[in-house]
């Protein structure tokens, strides 16, 4: 039996599926089966995947319903202790199995193990940012908020969480990934490898770029979540909302809307007034500013400088 299953969802994916795969059959870890979930895709994915000699690799075809029952397809014939979970689009670094296994392995107590992720174009090339965070352990509330973890390629879980969570939820089309993390957070101490082992991958017509949506499952998911949580952890949902408030304004800072970005940031502050005080208020603040006195292009130009200098100084930006 493989040590760990390896999860692909793929609904119409060839145009990046081949290069996803190869970067799991090239990790230094080698103990792995892969399970390519096609959902109802009308592509050629089912020739394809006739042709591919690796016996550790198998499709599941079915009808399309969607990421969740998707994965959930692969659970159910997943047959390793770990399984670890990958968008048809996005890319593994080398090692990126090997270091996480490591750590569920000395670490029995964690139920889930993720990486930092490195933004990358169409292309695979870096942007020159990452998402990294340091938050590890008993992290459910933080988990809530911030998502440190980021993408829903990035996680290792052990099998066993699945049977005591349950599986991930198919009414939620934007953002099962942040609830099934927060689910196992609430159950189980969380583990971070510090490096930047997933390319996720930055398209314009990317399926997480539907705001709306994303902001209905989110919005869903805290409300699934504060409905069971202990009284005195209730004060935190106004933290949750504050955060998407931050979300739709940062949005609006992409398209150079100050004002929409100063109506959200005052939402946020209506939930959360502390806020207020805190880095990313005056990151968001600054970026208001710029734009709205300096215009949406020199504002990006800075931006984009910014993003270069950092990527030359320190490899990344963080």
């Amino acid at each position: 039996m493989p040590k760990v299953s390896v999860i692909i969802p793929a609904y119409n994916a060839m145009v990046f599926l081949p290069e996803t795969l190869e970067s799991v059959l090239q990790q230094t870890f080698t103990d792995l089966e892969v399970i390519i979930v096609n959902d109802g895709s009308s592509d050629n994915i089912v020739e394809w995947a006739a042709d591919i000699a690796d016996s550790r690799v198998k499709l599941i075809s079915q009808a399309n319903q969607r990421v969740s029952a998707a994965r959930n397809t692969g659970i159910a014939h997943a047959q390793g202790k770990y399984i670890a979970f990958l968008d048809a689009d996005d890319l593994w670094e080398p090692t990126k199995l090997e270091k996480q296994i490591r750590c569920l392995d000395e670490k029995p107590e964690v139920g889930l193990v993720y990486t930092w992720t490195l933004l990358v174009d169409k292309k695979n090339n870096p942007t020159g940012r990452i998402f990294a965070s340091h938050l590890e352990g008993n992290i459910w509330d933080e988990l809530l908020v911030n998502d440190p973890i980021a993408s829903g390629s990035s996680a290792m879980v052990r099998r066993i969480c699945f049977d005591t969570v349950g599986l991930f939820d198919r009414d939620l089309a934007y953002a099962p990934d942040l609830d099934m993390w927060v689910r196992i957070a609430l159950r189980y101490p969380v583990a971070v490898v510090k490096e930047p082992l997933l390319r996720y991958r930055q398209l314009p017509n990317s399926f997480s770029r539907n705001r709306q949506g994303m902001i209905k499952d989110i919005r869903a998911v805290i409300e699934k979540t504060f409905a069971s949580v202990p009284l005195e952890q209730l004060y935190l949902r106004n933290q949750c909302y504050a955060s998407i408030f931050f979300g739709l304004a940062w949005f609006s800072v992409d398209d150079g809307d100050w004002e929409k970005a100063i109506y959200f940031r005052q939402q946020a502050l209506l939930h959360y007034p502390q806020v207020r005080y805190s880095e990313k208020y005056l990151r968001l603040s600054i970026a208001i500013a710029m734009i709205r006195w300096l215009g949406a292009s020199s504002y990006d130009g800075i931006r984009t400088l910014t993003r270069i200098f950092r990527r030359r100084m320190f490899g990344v930006s963080i």
